[in-house]
């Protein structure tokens, strides 16, 4: 049974503030850095044969906590990037929904965004096939962990396992630097071992973008 562990990155100044973020570069808080470590210690626990990151700072940094404990390189792929959000990046979501009202309207109905925002669609497919060619690294038996984004994973997790964006909205947001184990063998394909898991439980969840 192969493991892959999807991983989101920990806190930044954007997230605590409520600001879209999507592929803009924002590199980890104090904060943030210190959930990488706690997650790192726990996550070092499942023996990963692999690391794989978005190339976005606050994904790899994160994973380089985990690098750390396990003496493994981590490999870099632009498909696990957050989700592009156009104009919104860089705004907070009082202004989105000052704004674009009707672009956060429809966000917040669970509905494609329009504009310049990527579709999610677009999202789950690039994203899914990263989170593939990742579990691909593993040996028989093996665990591979991916660094990623809210958005990302969730779309991704969703994409590889076949549900329909109605059922991914019963999801609740990852929080910062939480995770989502799958596990995969031959007969029952890709499974939801765990969802959220992580050290911070108790933390408020920012939104995932």
């Amino acid at each position: 049974m192969t493991r892959l562990i999807v991983w989101r990155h920990g806190n930044t100044d954007w997230n605590a503030g409520h600001r879209v973020q999507g592929q803009t570069d924002v590199a980890l808080n104090d904060l943030g850095r210190q959930q990488a470590v706690d997650a790192a210690e726990l996550l070092v626990k499942f023996k990963p044969d692999a690391i794989v990151a978005s190339d976005l700072r606050r994904a790899a940094d994160t994973a380089a906590a985990l690098a750390a404990l396990t003496g493994l390189s981590i490999g870099y792929d632009k498909r696990l990037r957050e989700r592009y959000f156009g104009a919104w990046q860089g705004l907070t979501m009082t202004q989105v929904a000052q704004n674009l009202p009707d672009q956060h309207a429809r966000w917040s109905a669970g509905q494609e965004v329009g504009g310049d925002v990527e579709t999610l669609d677009e999202l789950g497919r690039r994203v899914s096939d990263a989170l593939l060619d990742a579990a691909a690294l593993a040996p028989p038996g093996g665990t591979v962990v991916v660094a990623t984004h809210g958005a990302a994973a969730r779309q991704g997790v969703g994409h590889l396992l076949g549900w329909p964006i109605e059922q991914l909205r019963t999801l609740r947001a990852l929080q910062n630097c939480h995770w989502v184990e799958l596990t995969h063998d031959d007969k029952r394909g890709w499974q939801v071992a765990a969802y959220n898991v992580g050290p911070f439980s108790e933390r408020p969840v920012p939104p995932p973008v």
